[in-house]
């Protein structure tokens, strides 16, 4: 029987060919993806000081949280077709670039709108980590880890600011997200890239439909009818769009996929109940408690870092749980936090909200994503998680407005 002709190397197998290759250590992808939420949340409590210094008045400084959160969404899908089609490490180089750029710029930046540019590249690099990180994750249990640390910077993320700006400047505050770029060297050095994939035009006109569609939904909450109508709209193009294009930007395989469908969409319910508490809660002891300010911060600040280490514990154990089983437990959790905002008639039960959404939202998002992505066809993971985290952030986006009407409500 012949035998193969092997290279001289190849004779001898060594330990990396009988190994499976090693996975980056979760908590480095930890710390490349969720130094963001941090990011994300700083300005919350400065908003005076970065007026103050910009010249500005406090409502225009708001667009700084405003655009961050407009291109962390619409340009999370497009980190992820860049990572599909350039693969990893070029998809972390564009994303390092950035993040560092965009840092640089709000650290000099002496007009709002010169500001406000170095925040989008800043979220842009921010989406392409995230991105990066998540499909590095694998498993919920790794995956889980990742969303409580974007729990728990989110929720620590105002009074760091706040902090960090006392001590330095405004500006330092706005410069958290950057830390991720110590977890780069290491996790470009352990990640296996994937095989690269067949190449395929870039869907242009897919992209930008599906930004604009992403870019209309985020201004609900500013402009309801006209961003309503353009979503409509928008939504008709890019349908039509899918059919002549079913290999596109936004694939017809992944939303013919009922899995991965339902999975995002929990997952924009979910954390748009969390993003509505998180705005009403304080409000609404406020309304019912004679607490300080300080205490209530304090005490949703610890509620809120209790959902997270909660959600932390669901996904290291459901890998030996089964589906039905975790699923039932995000949507009682789910449902018991609203339900008792509303109900209850003893004010500090609202911490337990604070709490109950935090987990909800955060398990939800480590187990659904994962449920998604693995639900989708191979060559459309990627793509799957940047379509994913989308509507998770889109929930970011509803929930403050709803929480406006809550309270203006009552």
């Amino acid at each position: 029987m012949a035998q193969l002709a092997l290279h001289p190397a190849a004779q001898t197998p060594s330990v990396a060919a009988v190994q499976p290759p090693r996975q980056v250590p979760a908590a480095w992808l930890a710390l490349l993806a969720t130094p963001v939420a941090a990011s994300a949340n700083g300005p919350v409590l400065i908003l005076s000081d970065m007026a103050g210094s910009l010249g500005i008045r406090t409502a225009s400084a708001t667009w700084l949280v405003t655009v961050f959160a407009w291109a962390l969404a619409v340009s999370t899908p497009l980190m992820a077709g860049l990572l599909r089609r350039r693969g990893l490490h070029s998809a972390l180089r564009l994303s390092a670039i950035l993040v560092a750029a965009g840092t640089a710029i709000v650290a000099m930046a002496p007009w709002l709108p010169l500001a406000m540019a170095g925040r989008a590249a800043q979220a842009m690099g921010g989406a392409g980590l995230i991105t990066a990180a998540m499909s590095l994750a694998v498993s919920v249990r790794r995956m889980g880890v990742i969303t409580a640390g974007f729990g728990t910077l989110g929720a620590a993320g105002p009074l760091l600011g706040s902090v960090i700006a006392d001590l330095v400047s405004w500006r330092a505050s706005l410069a958290v997200g950057a830390v991720a770029l110590f977890a780069l060297p290491a996790v470009m050095r352990r990640a296996v890239p994937p095989a690269p994939q067949q190449s395929t035009p870039f869907d242009g006109r897919g992209a930008a439909l599906l930004a604009a569609l992403a870019t209309a939904l985020i201004f609900v909450p500013l402009y309801p009818l006209p961003a309503v109508t353009a979503s409509m709209v928008v939504t008709a193009l890019l349908a039509l769009h899918v059919r002549s294009e079913p290999t596109g930007f936004v694939p017809s395989s992944l939303l013919r996929t009922r899995t991965f469908v339902l999975s995002a969409l929990l997952a924009c319910v979910l954390a748009t109940s969390y993003f509505t508490l998180l705005f009403a809660v304080p409000q609404l002891l406020d309304d019912r408690t004679g607490w300080s300010a300080s205490t209530i911060g304090t005490g949703q600040l610890a509620a809120l870092l209790a959902g997270s280490a909660l959600s932390m514990v669901l996904a290291a154990a459901s890998a030996r749980m089964s589906r039905p089983r975790v699923l039932t437990i995000l949507l009682t959790a789910g449902a018991l936090a609203p339900l008792t905002a509303v109900l209850t008639p003893w004010a500090p039960l609202l911490l337990l909200v604070a709490t109950l959404a935090s987990f909800a939202a955060s398990a939800g998002q480590a187990t659904l994503a994962v449920v998604a992505t693995q639900a989708a066809p191979t060559t459309q993971r990627a793509t799957a998680i940047g379509l994913f985290t989308l509507c998770y952030q889109l929930g970011g986006a509803f929930g403050p407005a709803i929480a406006a009407l809550i309270t203006l409500g009552g």
